[in-house]
């Protein structure tokens, strides 16, 4: 995200702080007030009465044993359960997991997992990257 405030001098790109109710421009003090036009699924129904999250029907592994998968030390199985998310899961929820900057960084191996949804997400991220250059 870029500072939006009219000070020339001002190009840094501001980082949201978990600490901070709205990021700042560190060189302006500008504030910058973000919503989300997401909605992602609500954590209760999100996974079953065992723990399975809803887009992973094909396989037996639990929320939090999927989540070790989105933090394995292997790209390779990085890539393939990001692209796994990406390709099942409603594209708010995707976010809940990881980040723009997460898929953005792994998008060449993610790609050949993508399936019907390459287009999708190709299409979703060109637009992202063009609004955050701005």
């Amino acid at each position: 995200m870029r500072c939006r405030s009219n000070d020339t001098k001002c190009n840094l790109v501001v980082h949201a702080d978990a600490r901070l109710a709205h990021p700042v421009c560190i060189a302006t003090g500008y504030t910058f007030h973000v919503m989300s036009v997401l909605a992602p699924t609500p954590a209760e129904r999100l996974v079953d009465a065992r723990n399975r999250p809803y887009f992973l029907w094909d396989v037996e592994l639990t929320i939090d044993e999927f989540r070790a998968r989105l933090r394995d030390p292997d790209p390779e199985v990085r890539a393939y359960f990001l692209g796994k998310l990406m390709r099942q899961a409603k594209p708010d929820d995707v976010f809940t997991f990881a980040t723009l900057e997460e898929i953005q960084a792994q998008l060449p191996a993610i790609e050949r997992y993508l399936g019907n949804t390459r287009d999708f997400w190709t299409w979703l991220l060109g637009k992202w990257s063009v609004r955050a250059d701005r």
